[in-house]
C-alpha cells in the first residue's frame, strides 16, 4: 500500500456508525465516555494502552503507540447509529445487561442522548429477531439511498469531520457469493431488483463506501467478502477490513495454536462449545445464522496449523465447534474447549480450557481501535482491504491468491511494522545478530 498523505494530527471530530446499538456498541460508547470521565481505563485497546518498540533494543525507544503514530483523540468521537429497536443507548445498555448499572447510570445524559435511526433489516437474514424500528423502501437500492441521507445528517448535525462505520449488529444467515456480487454494476442492479443475496449488511456496506466512509464487519458475514464491494472501496479509495471480532474462544486458539506448531505437537482432535445467552446466542440458535459463524471459527485451525506442510502433525485432525443458547448466562459466555494433543513418540497429553469470558468486554475495544485505525487509513491513502488490521478478526479479509494469516503473534508484527511503516521506522526483524558481532 502506498502512503500517499503524510500522517498529520487530525482535526475535528470523528464520528463512528454502528449498525446496532445492541450489547457490543453500548458497552463501546459507555466505555468511551466513563473512560473520558476518568471513570474507567481503557484496558484492552492497542491504539490507547500498547506500545511499539523502535529501532535497535540498546536504544531503548518503546513509545506509546498514539504518542508514535498521530491518531484521533478519544475526546474527538461522535456516535451514532441503527437498530432495529427504538431504545436509546442507556436503555439499550441496561438490556443488554453486560456492565454494571452503577457504571452507566454516572454516563446516562450522555447516553441518554444517543438515539437510533430506522434500521434496515429483514427477518429473512436474522430470523430469531423481529424488528420494530424499520425503514422502508421500494427496493434494497432505496433503502441504500435513505442510509445515504443518515450517513449525510448525522455529519452535519455532529460537525463531523471524517466518519467510519463498524457493523456491530447480529450474524446473518450462512451466504455464498452469486453472479450479482462479481461487479460492482451487477451489485447495483441487483439492489434494484430486491435479489435475496443481498442481505442487510450489503446494503449498509454499499452505503457508506458509496459516501467514502471506511468500513468494518464484525460479523461473520458475507458483506463486503466480494468483489462488486471491494470494486467499490477501490474506486473511492475507502478502507475496508473484516471480518468477525476475535474474542473469547478463537482468540484463545490464535493463541495456543501457534505455539504447538512452534513445537512440533500433534493434534487429535479439538472440540469447542459455548454457552451464550445475549442476543447474539439467540441469534446463533438459527442453525442458518450459526452456519456463518461456525465456518469463520472452523477456519482458524487449519490456516494455522498448515495440514498440508505438516501432514504427520495435523493431517485430518478433529474440530467441532458447537454454540449453544442458554438465557441465563447474559452476555458472559463461556467457551469451554477440550484439546488432544501428541508429542515425542506419539505420547498423547490433553489441554482443558474453561474460558469464562465477557463477550462485549472483549469486543468493545476492538470496536474503538478498528475505528480509530481506519481513519487513520484513510487519511494517509491507503484504500481496500487493509489486512494489517487481522489481527482483531477471526476470518481475516485478505487479497485473491493469498490465504488469510491467523496466527496472533504474526498479526500483531504485521500490525506494529505498518505503522513504522507509515513513520518511515524500520521494520524489527528480531534477527539481532548484530548484537553479537
Amino acid at each position: 500500500m502506498e502512503i500517499k498523505e503524510k500522517p498529520t494530527k487530525p482535526k475535528g471530530k470523528l464520528g463512528i456508525l454502528m449498525p446496532g446499538l445492541g450489547a457490543v456498541a453500548t458497552t463501546f460508547i459507555t466505555g468511551v465516555e466513563a473512560v473520558r470521565k476518568g471513570l474507567a481505563e481503557p484496558f484492552g485497546s492497542l491504539t490507547q494502552m500498547g506500545t511499539i518498540r523502535l529501532g535497535k533494543r540498546t536504544e531503548n525507544r518503546v513509545p506509546a503507540i498514539k504518542e508514535f503514530i498521530p491518531l484521533a483523540e478519544m475526546d474527538d468521537l461522535e456516535f451514532g447509529g441503527w437498530d432495529i429497536f427504538e431504545d436509546n443507548v442507556y436503555e439499550a445498555s441496561l438490556n443488554a445487561g453486560v456492565l454494571k448499572k452503577g457504571m452507566i447510570d454516572q454516563v446516562r445524559p450522555f447516553l441518554e442522548k444517543i438515539k437510533p435511526m430506522k434500521a434496515v433489516f429483514d427477518n429473512n437474514y436474522v430470523k430469531k429477531l423481529n424488528g420494530t424500528w424499520v425503514k422502508e423502501g421500494k427496493n434494497w437500492f432505496e433503502l441504500a439511498g435513505q442510509l445515504m441521507d443518515d450517513i449525510r445528517n448525522f455529519k452535519e448535525e455532529k460537525n463531523c469531520d471524517r466518519l467510519v462505520m463498524i457493523w456491530c449488529a447480529s450474524t446473518e444467515i450462512f451466504m455464498e457469493q452469486t453472479s450479482a456480487h462479481q461487479d460492482l454494476s451487477s451489485f447495483e442492479q441487483a439492489m434494484k431488483d430486491n435479489d435475496p443475496s443481498i442481505a442487510p449488511s450489503m446494503v449498509y456496506a454499499y452505503a457508506a463506501l458509496s459516501m467514502k466512509v471506511p468500513f468494518a464487519n464484525g460479523a461473520p458475514n458475507l458483506t463486503i467478502d466480494i468483489p462488486a464491494l471491494r470494486e467499490l472501496a477501490m474506486k473511492n479509495n475507502v478502507p475496508i477490513a473484516g471480518k468477525d471480532f476475535k474474542t473469547g474462544q478463537t482468540l484463545m486458539k490464535t493463541i495456543l495454536a501457534p505455539g504447538f506448531k512452534a513445537r512440533l505437537l500433534g493434534l487429535n482432535g479439538w472440540f469447542s462449545t459455548n454457552i451464550l445467552g445475549n442476543r447474539d446466542g439467540e441469534v446463533l440458535d438459527d442453525p442458518e445464522s450459526f452456519k456463518t459463524k461456525e465456518e469463520s471459527k472452523l477456519s482458524v485451525l487449519e490456516y494455522i496449523l498448515q495440514p498440508d506442510v505438516y501432514p504427520e502433525l495435523y493431517k485430518d485432525f478433529y474440530h467441532k465447534v458447537r454454540i449453544n443458547y442458554y438465557p441465563p448466562r447474559g452476555d458472559n459466555k463461556e467457551g469451554w474447549d477440550n484439546i488432544d494433543i501428541f508429542g515425542w513418540l506419539g505420547y498423547p497429553m490433553q489441554i482443558k480450557i474453561d474460558f469464562l469470558c465477557r463477550d462485549s468486554i472483549l469486543a468493545a475495544p476492538i470496536v474503538l481501535d478498528l475505528a480509530i485505525f481506519l481513519d487513520l487509513a484513510q487519511r494517509i491513502g491507503f484504500r481496500g482491504i487493509q489486512e494489517w488490521l487481522s489481527f482483531y478478526f477471526k476470518s481475516p479479509m485478505y487479497a485473491p491468491g493469498l490465504y488469510p494469516e491467523h496466527d496472533l503473534f504474526i498479526q500483531l508484527m504485521k500490525l506494529k511494522n505498518t505503522l513504522r511503516y507509515i513513520k518511515g521506522e524500520d521494520m524489527i526483524t528480531h534477527l539481532g545478530h548484530e548484537y553479537y558481532d
